[in-house]
């Protein structure tokens, strides 16, 4: 199977369908902890749930308009990172991640999404990529900001997650920002 290796033990490689009872189990392991500040876990609850949304980003990769990617340490699925979306036409899309508490402070988004930056940019000829996270969201931005993103400002109360209408932070880096900071 394609992978990209992240560090000795971790990979990261693209998500599919058939990957589904993994990607629930996956979930169940780290629901609450990714839940705090994202949908997922509350749209994958099932296995039918798991693999209709696998089965969507299959179709969005088939039409050029997005992917998913796992990350896997020993071999165990511990996150993800995403092009959540993906207009090559328009040079524009919108990159995301999620990971198991087991898993974090590692580097492990980060260097995932460097793969990713580096894909849209060097061979998909993308101009733009943003990144939108929740306010309260502190590790998710840091990742941005270590990626080298520009904090471009604050959508207000424009996403209720269960419940609660949250603050969205806006994050974006252009082509030659990142080429310029030699990535």
């Amino acid at each position: 199977m394609f992978s990209i290796a992240l560090a000795d033990d971790a990979q990261l490689f693209p998500l599919e369908v058939r990957h589904a009872e993994e990607f629930l189990a996956h979930m169940d392991r780290g629901r609450e902890y990714i839940g705090e500040h994202i949908v997922l876990p509350d749209v994958a609850t099932d296995l039918d749930a798991a693999r209709a949304f696998l089965a969507n980003y299959a179709q969005r990769t088939a039409a050029d308009g997005g992917r998913i990617y796992g990350i896997r340490v020993d071999g165990t699925l511990v996150g993800g990172v995403l092009f959540r979306t993906f207009d090559a036409a328009a040079g524009n899309c919108e990159m995301g991640c999620w990971l198991e508490p087991a898993a974090a402070g590692r580097g492990l988004v980060t260097a995932a999404c460097r793969v990713l930056l580096d894909h849209a940019f060097g061979e998909r000829g993308m101009h733009r990529v943003e990144w939108l996270a929740s306010a309260a969201n502190t590790k998710s931005l840091a990742v941005a900001a270590r990626l080298g993103m520009t904090r471009e400002g604050v959508m207000r109360q424009n996403y209720l997650h269960r419940g609660v209408r949250q603050d969205t932070e806006v994050w974006a880096i252009l082509a030659h920002e990142w080429a310029a900071a030699g990535r």
